[in-house]
């Protein structure tokens, strides 16, 4: 037909005789693989030798005597079976731990959530505030803060004298029995700015929407507080609940310091933690502290699978339909 071409422009090969558009992006992803494992090799092989390989150690001592010179002697499951049934002060060390998940974890979780409510209004110097409550947590459990602590809640301290000043005499928290542990539980309240910051982020996530729909239905604060925030929310109070009760379980330092290496008086902060400290590197029974610290993995993380197979009932994520 005139004026129709019937010849097939055939395009001119690359130069260097290069293969098909499809294969480099492949060799670019294998380069781009190998080179993220040539990264990841000092990290694994750190993971590998100073934990897992620790653990596995760690889970043989705990079935042998062993008391760091001479050489570890298999017992089998005696040591388990001693701290279980024949250890009372191993069971003094569990109801004071337990005692203190208990009190310390829902108090500093409900002091993030209140300030981080704060923080979230539209007020002037906000940027400042956010900054001073999370100055606390980058001190951490430092022995220097718990010294301080320490002095703080001592007989005559300045917490002692406001406390008498409105009737209440406690002869100082950290000399008085009933109440040395509060004061280790303060100084975990008191830094409360990671979940704090958590929180915030998680309100800032919230559609005004909803509280303006709620608003509309006749809702007050309180109303729309328990039935818009909390719902919410709850995916972010699981994921910090599960990180302070692991953190609460492992309580060392402030106790320790607190109590001047005691755990007094009477035994009332004597924390699993330093039970397992005392056992290891001042009596040096070594399987005896790993079985020990095998136990708490095992309590720590049957814990956790319990608050995960609870989740389901009052965890509400985007999306679901229940």
């Amino acid at each position: 037909m005139a004026g129709t071409s019937t010849d097939t422009v055939i395009p001119a090969p690359r130069r260097g005789g290069a293969a098909s558009p499809e294969a480099p992006p492949r060799r670019r992803r294998r380069s781009h693989d190998r080179s993220a494992y040539v990264f990841l090799i000092p990290w694994m092989l750190g993971a590998g030798v100073l934990t897992f390989a620790a653990m596995l150690f760690s889970l043989y001592m705990s079935f042998t005597d062993y008391n760091l010179f001479d050489s570890p002697r298999w017992v089998g499951l005696d040591n388990y079976t001693h701290l279980l049934f024949d250890d009372p002060q191993m069971r003094v060390s569990v109801l004071v731990t337990l005692k203190y998940v208990v009190v310390a974890t829902p108090l500093k979780l409900a002091a993030a959530l209140g300030v981080a409510l704060l923080l979230h209004t539209r007020r002037k110097g906000r940027t400042f505030y956010r900054a001073a409550f999370y100055l606390p947590s980058l001190i951490g459990a430092s022995v220097g803060a718990a010294i301080v602590w320490r002095l703080l809640f001592s007989t005559g301290s300045v917490v002692d004298r406001a406390l008498g000043l409105v009737g209440i005499d406690t002869g100082g928290w950290v000399s008085n029995p009933s109440w040395s542990l509060m004061a280790v539980v303060a100084l975990n309240v008191w830094q409360f700015g990671a979940p704090m910051v958590i929180f915030l982020a998680a309100l800032q996530q919230i559609p005004r929407e909803l509280y303006e729909s709620a608003q509309m239905d006749g809702a007050g604060p309180w109303q729309r507080f328990v039935s818009v925030t909390v719902p919410m929310l709850s995916p972010v109070i699981f994921f910090n609940l599960v990180l302070e009760m692991v953190h609460s379980f492992q309580v060392f330092n402030s106790a320790f310091v607190i109590s001047n290496g005691t755990g007094g008086p009477a035994d009332s902060t004597y924390v699993y933690s330093m039970y397992l400290y005392e056992l290891g590197f001042s009596d040096f029974r070594m399987g005896y502290a790993a079985a020990l610290a095998w136990v708490l993995v095992l309590v720590v993380g049957g814990v956790t699978a319990l608050l995960f197979r609870t989740s389901g009932r009052w965890v509400h994520y985007a999306g679901d339909e229940k």
